[in-house]
């Protein structure tokens, strides 16, 4: 297979780095289909298309190899199986393999083996563990047969006689069940303690809001549906094509349940089709593939259908209490936020949902409560903007009721009631541009013209209402290594085994290389998604950039400072008379030639050739008795970092129209301001907030899982029923970047962008949807007959 090209057309020359709005550089590999996803491998494509002089250990084995798997779902919600005939679809020829429970392989006996980096308290999942059955569409059989379609129809022959038990599915049903959850999953922070007395102040508060909202089960949808390919060698190692937010995590996995040997497993993913946390976690497709694969000695190919993509983690359903009192001034005297979100019978998941109302508002007197409780589903999993997308969507519409209740600007309130410290943890805010978002946001959208009264603005038929949000998301930064080599030829490849699952890691990080080395982008090449390159974090929680990119940056200033001494030792006089740095901060690298900036004045009178200040890099190895400059360095995060709240802020501000007959809302326009430190790349930045504001709208109009809790089952599991918004449904977004310098946060600055843009947007339309009508919706999605409902 040719090698994938990673670089952007028409860059060649002109230094572009930190700070340019570029176009993605592996765009043209998705745009023209050259770009390969977990379920594009063939058993023989040859050497990996990142690691381009690689020998792959899958070369000899022919495409005609490769089997299929369809996985078998249950079809009710809790119970036994008790038996399972395979005898129809084992005659059918072509058919290799039917794996159940009662013919599995052995594995890892132990939970501890089973969890991967991120997995919450409780006992993780195993498919085909036993005959129980925890929930409707549990795995509970893989078919392979030579061909998709045959291991679908052999799926169908299969008969299974279950032994249903009473099931669970209702979170409102099991509230009075709930409980603190486990402290286990990495990310989750308990709500910190009360401060003062929120109910007592809450009673003697000026002006009141006490109210339920609650948000349903949303799914992973995203384009490209979970699958793998899995290649066995002949030397007994595997390669993983895989569909994933961290190679790393997938490998240590694999390792531990089928206990294979360090470097026995490699994992490869080099374009993911959109996961939104669905891939931080391997997904039950990836052990029953590896059965199968080591069962057969074969290489297989396990997909999940649309369908299936509805039967494993999910955003947990919430309900929510929210209470506010205010003084008479508007000043916040009270916050209480209590919640309760679902989880399974056999994990102890929870987002953070509530300490945000602790984090961005001002007040003494603070009370916030996080319980779960146990349905039979399988467990929820991380969806973009984990607790801060529900969580912030009833304390924002709350904020909007208690403006209404003071006679006051929601935005006035909001400026009213800003915390210049992060109160949960007493900590200062490392930067905080809040405050330049709301007025910036507020400028852009023109909120100065809202005519305060519900209803009181219409256009034709329609009534038009606006609204506005806060949004607030962590800056974080986690371990990472990054590599970079230099070849006589004055190409980069700087590599590290992290994940672009659509957010532009390929772009971002190749900008930061340019910008530290001063090469042009079209001699750069980034590589990841492989489980053999330098060590990386989950690509997850907007820290990839912060994490990896810091990683990037140090390891091309640590390449830049050593060609600089080798070119003071070895570039000839006219380099010798200069420092180190000098030389570091002067020099830049065109066409295979390592030559100082300052030439560029005489560019027009001196060649390189006729000059003593320009060398060729393979001259300049050659004398240093080197191939290439190779550096790797790995990048934690600064102790300093533990003396601030890091976070990432926006103001949100949307436009509905309501038509007043029908009650169809569109959201006509949407504002995003965001404070998110340095941009590395705008354009990609601007797309992923863009992103973030359609999941906004789905999740404030659309998404819903319809349960049919008497079969424990979900109906509408499929794009036909399970609504997002297309093309229509998405009007103007404008995003705008505030200018926000934080050095606390990491070497760049930056602070990600990839979950601030959905925050916020659900109640930023609810409030509008509110203003255009007069009817306030607590419970997500807001549809047409809640509209046309009496005002609540």
């Amino acid at each position: 297979m040719s090698t994938t090209p990673l670089s952007s057309s028409g860059q060649a020359s002109a230094r572009v780095g930190i700070g340019t709005a570029l176009p993605r550089v592996d765009g043209v590999a998705k745009v023209t289909g050259t770009a390969r996803y977990a379920a594009d491998y063939m058993a023989d494509d040859g050497a990996h298309p990142t690691t381009r002089n690689a020998t792959h250990p899958t070369a000899n084995i022919a495409a005609h190899d490769l089997v299929y798997g369809f996985i078998v779902n249950s079809a009710i919600a809790t119970g036994r199986i008790v038996s399972i005939d395979a005898s129809a679809a084992l005659a059918t020829p072509g058919v290799l393999l039917v794996l159940t429970h009662e013919n599995r392989p052995d594995l890892a006996p132990l939970d501890r083996a089973w969890k991967d980096k991120v997995a919450p308290g409780g006992m993780p999942f195993r498919p085909l563990y036993d005959d129980r059955v925890w929930y409707s569409g549990q795995p509970v059989a893989l078919v392979i047969a030579t061909s998709l379609e045959l291991a679908r129809h052999a799926a169908s022959l299969l008969r299974i006689r279950y032994e249903p038990t009473p099931h669970q599915t209702a979170l409102g049903e099991v509230l009075h069940t709930a409980y603190p959850p486990s402290t286990e999953k990495g990310g989750f922070d308990p709500p910190p303690p009360p401060r003062g007395k929120a109910y007592a102040a809450l009673a003697k508060a000026h002006a009141r809001v006490d109210a339920f909202y609650s948000t349903p089960v949303e799914f992973h949808q995203p384009m490209e549906m979970h699958g793998c390919t899995v290649v066995p060698a002949s030397d007994g190692t595997y390669t993983v094509y895989e569909k994933t937010q961290g190679v790393m995590n997938t490998q240590q996995y694999l390792t531990r349940v089928f206990g294979f040997a360090p470097g026995q497993v490699r994992v490869v993913s080099q374009f993911v089709g959109g996961a939104f946390g669905s891939g931080l976690r391997p997904q039950y497709h990836l052990p029953l593939a590896m059965m199968a694969a080591r069962e057969l000695k074969r290489p297989v190919r396990v997909t999940l259908t649309r369908q299936q993509m509805f039967t494993f983690g999910h955003r947990p359903a919430t309900v929510q209490h929210v209470a506010l009192g205010a003084r008479r001034d508007g000043r916040l005297a009270a916050i209480i936020h209590e919640a309760v979100s679902e989880t399974s019978q056999f994990e102890d998941y929870a987002d953070v949902t509530v300490n945000w109302a602790g984090q961005i508002y001002d007040a003494p007197n603070v009370q916030l409560g996080h319980k779960v409780a146990k349905l039979d589903v399988y467990t929820p999993c991380d969806m973009r903007a984990p607790g801060a997308a529900q969580g912030v969507f009833p304390l924002e519409c709350a904020m909007d009721e208690l403006a209404v209740t003071l006679g006051m600007d929601p935005l006035e309130l909001r400026i009213l009631n800003y915390a210049q410290r992060d109160a949960n943890k007493d900590l200062p805010f490392s930067s905080n541009a809040l405050l330049e978002c709301y007025a910036q946001g507020a400028e852009r959208f023109g909120w100065g013209a809202r005519s305060a009264e519900p209803r009181s603005m219409r256009e034709g038929r329609e009534l038009v209402g606006w609204g506005m949000a806060t949004g607030a998301w962590d800056a974080m930064q986690t371990e990472a290594s990054a590599r970079a080599v230099l070849d006589a030829s004055g190409r980069l490849r700087v590599s590290s085994a992290t994940a672009d699952i659509g957010t532009g890691t390929y772009t971002a990080m190749t900008q930061i290389a340019a910008d530290v080395l001063d090469i042009p982008l079209d001699d750069i090449t980034f590589v990841l998604g492989d489980s053999s390159l330098p060590m990386a974090p989950l690509e997850g929680g907007s820290w990839t950039v912060s994490s990896v990119g810091s990683a990037v940056h140090a390891a091309c200033v640590q390449l830049r400072s050593r060609l600089a001494e080798i070119l003071q030792t070895h570039g000839g006089v006219a380099f010798a008379n200069l420092d180190t740095e000098t030389l570091a901060a002067t020099m830049k690298i065109r066409d295979g030639r390592v030559r100082l900036q300052r030439m560029e004045e005489d560019s027009e009178h001196n060649s390189d050739e006729d000059t003593a200040a320009s060398i060729a890099l393979a001259d300049l190895l050659h004398s240093a008795r080197l191939r290439e400059l190779d550096e790797q360095v790995t990048v934690s995060p600064d102790a300093r970092q533990k003396q601030f709240s890091m976070g990432t802020f926006s103001a949100v501000f949307a436009e509905v129209r309501v038509d007043e007959a029908l009650g169809e809302i569109r959201v006509s326009r949407v504002v995003s301001a965001v404070g998110a430190g340095r941009i590395v790349n705008p354009k990609t930045a601007a797309n992923q907030v863009a992103g973030g504001v359609v999941w906004g709208i789905g999740m404030a109009l659309h998404e819903h899982a319809q349960f049919d809790h008497s079969l424990g089952r979900v109906m509408n599991h499929n794009l036909a029923e399970y609504h997002m918004p297309v093309n229509r449904d998405v009007g103007e977004i404008d995003v705008l970047f505030v200018d926000e310098h934080d050095d606390v946060v990491n070497p760049l600055g930056a602070k990600g962008v990839g979950e601030i843009g959905v925050v916020g947007v659900a109640a930023a339309i609810a409030n509008a949807v509110y203003h255009a009508t007069g009817r306030r919706v607590r419970d997500l999605p807001i549809t047409p007959d809640k509209v046309l409902e009496s005002p609540r």
